[in-house]
C-alpha cells in the first residue's frame, strides 16, 4: 500500500506546485502606458465616447503591464480570478476620469477594464490584487501630469509638430526618467503622439528607468493633435 501511494501523493504536490509557479508569475518591472485621446480618435478608425461622455481633454491610462526585461511579457496569466466589478467600486468614479474607453461600439468602460486586468493584471496578482492593480495605476497618474509637463515645455495640443526629442526630454527633466514615445497615423498619415510609457518598479509604486525601452513607431518630428 505505502509503494502505491506515495507516487500518487507526489504527483498531487507536483500538480499543486505547477498550479502556484503558473499563477504567480515572474514579471521584471511594470509599463505605466497613457494614451492621448486626440491621436486615438484622430485615426481611420475613429473612436465612440462612453456612455458618461467626452473625457476629459487629458492624457489617460491605458494600462499598468508586467514586462520582462528582454522585452517580452506575460499575460492571461490566472483564469480563475476574472475581473470583478465589486472589488472596485470606491474607484469607478476615478477610473471613469482617468483610465476611460474610446474604443467602439461606446459602451461603459468596464470591458475595458476586464480586459486590462484579465490579460494584465492576472500576471501581477502575488503583489497587487485586483483592488491593488488600479489603485496603483491611478496614484501613477496622480503623480505625473503629462499634459501640465509638456504645456510648461512649450509643447501644445494644437494640431503643430513637435520633435519627439524635445517631448522625450521635457518629460525626462520633470520625471527623472526616460519615457518611451508611441505614434500612431492621423487620417492623413501624419504620425502623431499618441502613448507614453514610464516604468515603475515590481511593486507598481515608483517610477525607475525603464531597463527596455519599447520600439517606436515615431517619426523625429509628431503631431500633437487637439481633443
Amino acid at each position: 500500500m505505502k509503494s502505491s501511494t506515495c507516487p500518487v501523493l507526489i504527483q498531487i504536490v507536483v500538480v499543486q506546485l505547477l498550479v502556484v509557479v503558473c499563477v504567480s508569475q515572474n514579471y521584471d518591472f511594470f509599463y505605466f502606458v497613457q494614451q492621448w485621446p486626440g491621436s486615438y480618435c484622430d485615426k481611420s478608425s475613429s473612436c465612440c465616447y462612453p456612455t458618461t461622455g467626452k473625457p476629459a481633454t487629458n492624457f489617460s491610462i491605458h494600462g499598468l503591464w508586467p514586462n520582462y526585461d528582454n522585452a517580452s511579457y506575460p499575460s492571461n496569466c490566472d483564469s480563475n480570478y476574472p475581473f470583478d466589478l465589486s472589488q472596485i467600486t470606491d474607484l469607478v468614479s476615478s477610473l471613469q476620469v482617468s483610465w476611460p474607453s474610446l474604443s467602439c461600439p461606446s459602451s461603459d468602460d468596464t470591458n475595458f477594464w476586464a480586459h486590462e486586468w484579465d490579460k494584465h493584471g492576472t500576471c501581477s496578482e502575488d503583489v497587487l490584487n485586483e483592488h491593488g492593480y488600479f489603485a496603483a495605476a491611478l496614484n501613477l497618474k496622480d503623480q505625473v501630469d503629462l499634459l501640465q509637463i509638456l504645456e510648461s515645455a512649450g509643447i501644445q495640443p494644437d494640431g503643430r509638430f513637435y520633435s519627439v526629442d524635445n517631448i522625450t526630454q521635457a518629460i525626462a527633466g520633470a520625471v527623472g526618467y526616460t519615457p518611451g514615445i508611441d505614434c500612431n497615423k492621423d487620417t492623413s498619415s501624419n504620425s502623431q503622439l499618441y502613448q507614453i510609457y514610464l516604468c515603475v518598479d515590481t511593486s507598481g509604486a515608483n517610477f525607475i528607468e525603464c531597463p527596455v525601452l519599447p520600439s517606436s513607431k515615431c517619426s523625429s518630428s509628431i503631431e500633437f493633435p487637439s481633443f
